[in-house]
C-alpha cells in the first residue's frame, strides 16, 4: 500500500515481514516525477510492480542506504525497467573498517549481504545528489554495514537501518562494527533533521531522543557483558545466554552477533582479551 508521509514523500512497504525486518522494508518515493527511489527493497515481483505503478516508471535516480538484500536486491530489475542511475557509497565491501577487514575467516557473519551490488555512482561523505528540484546530502554512517549512508532531504533524514524506532540495530561483524556504530550515532546527533524515515518501521519523530536511547542501550549492554565476564570468561554464545535473558530465543542468533561486536570493540580498547586468532568461537576474558 502506498502512503503519503509528507508532500512529495511516499512510502511503499515491501511484503517481507520478519523478526529482523519488522513489518517489512520501507521503500521511499521522493518527488513528483521523475522520482528518486530510496531503497528499492527485496527482489519480489509484487514490490517491483507496486513501485512501477506508483511512479509510472518515471524514476531517474535510485539511492541505496546499504547493500543488505532486503534493501538492494531489487536494484537490477528496477534499473532495467527504468534506466535510473544508482547512487550508493560502494559495493558490499566498501567502508569496512580495517579492524573488520583483518578478521578473515572464522568470524562468520555476512548474513544478508548483497554480493553483486555495485552502484553506478559512488557517493562520499557530505556529497550532494541533485534529482530534479530535490537535493540529498549523503552522510556516511558505518556501523550496521560499512557502506551505510543516510540521506538528508529538506528537514528530514532517510536513516536506513542505522536509526529505527521499532528496534535497535543489528551489528554483526564483519560488515557490522560497533565502534563505527557509536561514532556514526554521535555524528547523526549533529544533523538538524526534524524527523527520521527509517528502513523499517514508522517515522522517528524525536530523533535526538532516539539516538540518545540507542547510545544508552549499547552502553548498558556493554556493562552487562563486562559483568558477565567478571563472573567468568566465555564465548559470545555463552555470554549471550547470560545477558540476553529478556529476548525471545528466535532472536538469540542476532543477539549473539551483537555481543560479538561488543567483544571486538572491547578488545580493540584493551578491556578484554582472547587467546589466539579471533573467531566466532573465541573465549574472552577481562584483561
Amino acid at each position: 500500500m502506498r502512503e503519503e508521509l509528507a508532500p512529495e514523500l511516499q512510502r511503499l512497504r515491501a511484503p517481507n515481514p520478519g523478526p529482523l525486518t519488522g513489518t517489512g522494508t520501507n521503500t521511499y518515493l521522493v518527488g513528483g516525477g521523475p522520482f528518486a527511489v530510496i531503497d528499492p527493497g527485496p527482489d519480489l515481483d509484487p514490490h517491483l510492480d507496486a513501485i512501477l505503478r506508483a511512479t509510472g516508471g518515471a524514476i531517474s535516480a535510485i539511492l541505496v542506504t546499504h547493500s543488505h538484500l532486503d534493501h538492494s536486491a531489487l536494484v537490477p530489475r528496477l534499473t532495467r525497467a527504468t534506466g535510473a542511475t544508482v547512487y550508493a557509497f560502494g559495493p558490499s565491501g566498501a567502508g569496512q573498517s580495517a579492524v573488520m577487514a583483518a578478521l578473515g575467516d572464522g568470524i562468520g557473519g555476512g548474513e544478508g549481504a548483497d554480493p553483486k551490488f555495485c552502484p553506478d555512482i559512488r557517493v562520499a561523505q557530505g556529497e550532494v545528489i541533485d534529482v530534479g528540484p530535490d537535493r540529498f546530502t549523503a552522510h556516511h554512517t558505518p556501523g550496521h554495514f560499512g557502506n551505510h549512508l543516510c540521506f538528508e532531504w529538506r528537514d528530514a533524514l532517510l536513516s536506513g537501518d542505522h536509526v529505527m524506532g521499532w528496534a535497535t540495530t543489528l551489528v554483526s561483524p564483519p560488515h557490522g562494527d560497533l565502534t563505527d556504530f557509536m561514532s556514526s550515532c554521535a555524528r547523526l546527533a549533529d544533523v538538524s533533521a526534524r524527523i527520521f524515515y527509517p528502513g523499517h518501521g514508522e517515522p522517528v519523530t524525536e530523533p535526538g531522543e532516539r539516538i540518545a536511547e540507542l547510545l544508552a542501550h549499547r552502553r548498558s549492554r556493554e556493562t552487562q557483558i563486562l559483568a558477565a565476564l567478571k563472573a567468568s570468561p566465555g564465548t559470545a554464545g555463552e555470554i549471550t545466554a547470560r545477558v540476553y535473558t529478556d529476548v525471545a530465543p528466535a532472536l538469540w542468533p542476532a543477539a549473539e552477533r551483537n555481543v560479538l561486536a561488543h567483544l571486538i570493540d572491547l578488545a580493540g580498547r584493551g578491556i578484554v582479551a582472547h587467546g589466539g586468532h579471533l573467531t566466532a568461537e573465541s573465549t574472552f576474558s577481562l584483561t
